[in-house]
């Protein structure tokens, strides 16, 4: 187990590096990228956490339950709604404020616009930092087989690319908003500490409780498809040349699934 949490660990605290470097650029811009490239950014990390969730998630949690004699199929469709249910429920009951909207989502409240603005983001990245954990869990009970451990390497590198342009995308804005250098950082840094929370959480869980390995990497699969349809793709098609956003996501979709098919 020791091994396990340190791997999940490295793994996720690698995504939360890189959300922390993107939240750096604020240092050196003062503006925020332009919606083009916004559409492209957001695009990218829609198709990197869909070829996530199909290779490192719901196949793996299908041939983990094969492998125990269960049907495939009910622990992958059962997590997975477990998943889609849990952040619909956070959507519900967590306020937050995507950029480009003009009123918060969620229950009435008095936080500030900068700390919503943080929360949209850190909704997403719950879900992210359960898989890479899950994944370094996944292979530490197969601690003989090399693809899985390569695969939730290539999960975490692949998690981390498109962590970059989300820690700006919280930096950025709030430094156009006049909140100073140094808070604007510190919120797109915190957004992406729930990663390694939520990655080692569940690796506490998965590893105590192996049977339900299964149903938490198409639990994380769920709550990340979750985010991309109702969050991440309408975003990236936002305005008239939606082409763009697209060429995002199949860009993203092609580097996670090589990263993962090549890797694994």
């Amino acid at each position: 187990m020791g091994n396990t949490l340190l791997s999940a660990a490295i793994g996720t605290g690698f995504t939360f590096l890189m959300t922390s470097l993107g939240a750096a650029l604020v240092f050196f811009f003062r503006k925020q990228p332009g919606p083009g490239l916004q559409r492209i950014f957001l695009g990218f990390a829609a198709g990197v956490m869909i070829a996530a969730s199909v290779w490192s998630l719901l196949i793996p949690a299908i041939e983990e339950a094969q492998a125990a004699g269960t049907p495939g199929w009910i622990p992958a469709a059962g997590g997975f709604l477990l998943g889609v249910g849990f952040l619909m429920l956070l959507d519900f009951v967590m306020p937050h404020l995507h950029p480009d909207a003009a009123a918060p989502e969620g229950p009435p409240t008095s936080l500030k616009r900068s700390t919503l603005l943080m929360m949209a983001v850190t909704l997403h990245n719950i879900p992210e930092g359960m898989a890479v954990g899950l994944s370094f869990a996944l292979a530490a009970q197969h601690s003989g087989d090399v693809g899985l451990a390569a695969s939730a390497m290539g999960l975490a590198l692949g998690m981390g690319i498109q962590n970059f342009p989300e820690g700006a995308a919280i930096s950025l804005p709030l430094r156009q908003e006049g909140v100073p250098v140094g808070r604007s950082f510190l919120y797109g840094a915190l957004s992406g500490v729930v990663e390694p929370i939520f990655g080692i959480l569940v690796v506490l869980v998965a590893g105590s409780i192996q049977p339900l390995m299964p149903w938490m990497l198409s639990f994380a699969a769920g709550a990340m498809l979750y985010v991309v349809v109702e969050e991440l793709i309408p975003e990236a098609h936002l305005g008239e040349h939606s082409n763009i956003g697209t060429l995002g996501v199949m860009a993203g979709f092609l580097i996670m699934m090589i990263l993962d098919v090549a890797l694994g």
